[in-house]
């Protein structure tokens, strides 16, 4: 049987048909989104709905040709094509024009388009490399950071290329880390990090009294306190510990409200010391009982302390103006209706007004009007929303999930270790993209720029998220051919 007729039958048809919806819906969205009365045709290449269906075709040219390459070259050159990528992403860097305040687009002729899409394949592919090496095993610390060079270098240059959103996406590979072997303690600390970071800045306005403390850092120490206990009972399985702790927390406690009637105290000062103080009873009790469990606790508390006092800093000084805005916004710090927050109040009247079946495909004000920035890239689904409804809008992700979970499935049924955890990286790439842009678009995530896949408006776009797939299509009809 020739190598065209086995890829034929082997080919996971269900996820291209997946893939074609998706891509067919996103195109009349766009159409929805741009529609100019005065240029009405859904083909006029003049337009973006036009120009859109260019890149579709050339997409779907692209996915046969990725398809027709042999399996066994994607992990022979995985690392050609990820230090070219990296190298690709240097260049930009310097011959990028600025755009908007980024400079990650090239331009060859007519056509621009943006090597960070591309990156993340390439980055996908590395840690698949590295990952299915003879006898690797994800045990250990030490195991963590070759696989986080791998990820740090491309994120870093996006970053220097002012694409803090699409560097954000690299944070995706760890929920393939985790389920190749990586300790779940590390998506709890990075989960903490935001959670701490959260009520830091939201509520370090919030005095208890006039230079008596800040609600945001008090309620810090608490939280921290609250994972000690948590860690002892749970992890440890030593409650008395805890316990001890719990009533040694709350004899503090009392004894500074009393004290404050005498002495003038900030409470502040007083939640820092009943988590020092914590630190050294867990101390005593390593040393003398050698129970080897709490040293990472004793870090870990003295590290998120340390973060506690560096959250303003990292707020006000590391982070942008406008992302400090996008963020105040999100937390209801900063309303800005005609600021910062004009995207997303714009979108979620647009979305709220579709009502449960919406306003009808053309027939929405807020898309009509051009209410909402970028309607047509980052905020498409709000497009979705107003012209189709609550109904509509659960389609497209009922389409997403069907999607998600099927790519799912194929990874878990891989036979080699290579396209196992690529699967998984393209699994947890689309995850985290349809997570961040549809929250975004409702006003539950930062707004940061990243598109939905095969819906928002754009070439890069459309062919970043094509090669991703159909690479993992490619590499998955290959265990079918293998066993023929």
């Amino acid at each position: 049987m020739s190598k065209n007729v086995s890829i034929k039958y082997a080919l996971d048809w269900t996820t291209v048909f997946y893939y074609v919806v998706l891509v067919f819906m996103g195109w009349i969205s766009i159409y929805g989104a741009s529609y100019n009365f005065d240029q009405a045709s859904i083909f006029d290449f003049s337009q973006r709905a036009g120009k859109q269906f260019i890149w579709i075709l050339t997409g779907f040219s692209l996915a046969g040709i990725l398809l027709l390459i042999d399996s066994r070259l994607y992990n022979i050159f995985a690392w050609f094509i990820y230090v070219s990528a990296i190298i690709l992403l240097i260049v930009t860097i310097f011959v990028a024009h600025d755009i908007k305040g980024s400079r990650s687009w090239l331009v060859i002729g007519p056509v621009s388009f943006q090597p960070a899409e591309l990156a993340k394949m390439a980055t996908a592919l590395a840690l698949s490399k590295y990952m299915s090496a003879y006898n690797y095993k994800l045990k250990n610390w030490r195991d963590l950071i070759p696989l986080g060079v791998i990820i740090f270098i491309p994120f870093i240059l996006i970053i220097l290329q002012n694409e803090t959103g699409t560097a954000l996406v690299y944070a995706a590979f760890l929920l393939m880390l985790y389920r190749e072997g990586m300790n779940g303690i590390v998506l709890l600390i990075g989960s903490f990090t935001v959670v701490l970071f959260v009520t830091i800045v939201k509520l370090s306005i919030v005095p208890i009294q006039v230079d008596h403390g800040t609600l945001g850092m008090i309620l810090g120490m608490v939280l921290i306190l609250l994972v000690q206990i948590g860690y002892a009972i749970f992890f440890c399985r030593n409650q008395k510990e805890a316990l001890l702790l719990l009533l040694g927390t709350i004899v503090i406690a009392i004894t500074s409200y009393v004290l404050n009637f005498r002495f003038y105290l900030n409470y502040n000062y007083v939640a820092i010391f009943t988590v020092v103080a914590s630190c050294i009873y867990w101390l005593f009790i390593e040393l003398f009982n050698r129970y080897k469990k709490y040293w990472f606790l004793i870090l870990f508390s003295i590290g998120s302390v340390l973060f506690c006092f560096s959250a303003d800093y990292l707020f006000e000084k590391v982070l942008e103006p406008h992302q400090q805005v996008r963020i105040k916004v999100l937390l209801n710090m900063d309303d800005a209706p005609l600021g910062a927050g004009y995207n997303v109040n714009q979108s979620k009247i647009a979305i709220g007004s579709g009502g449960l079946f919406g306003k009808g495909f053309l027939n929405g004000t807020q898309t009509k009007l051009k209410y909402v920035p970028e309607q047509d890239t980052d905020f498409i689904f709000c497009t979705v929303g107003e012209e189709h409804g609550f109904w509509g809008s659960t389609l497209v992700l009922l389409v997403y999930w069907l999607l998600l979970t099927r790519l799912i499935r194929m990874a878990e049924r891989q036979h080699d270790t290579f396209s196992r955890i690529y699967g998984y990286c393209v699994a947890s790439i689309f995850f985290f993209h349809l997570m961040v842009n549809v929250g975004m678009v409702l006003g539950i995530m930062p707004v940061i720029g990243i598109p939905l896949p095969f819906f928002s408006y754009g070439g890069s776009s459309l062919w970043g998220f094509t090669i991703l797939l159909f690479i993992f299509l490619r590499l998955d009809a290959a265990r079918l051919e293998r066993m023929r």
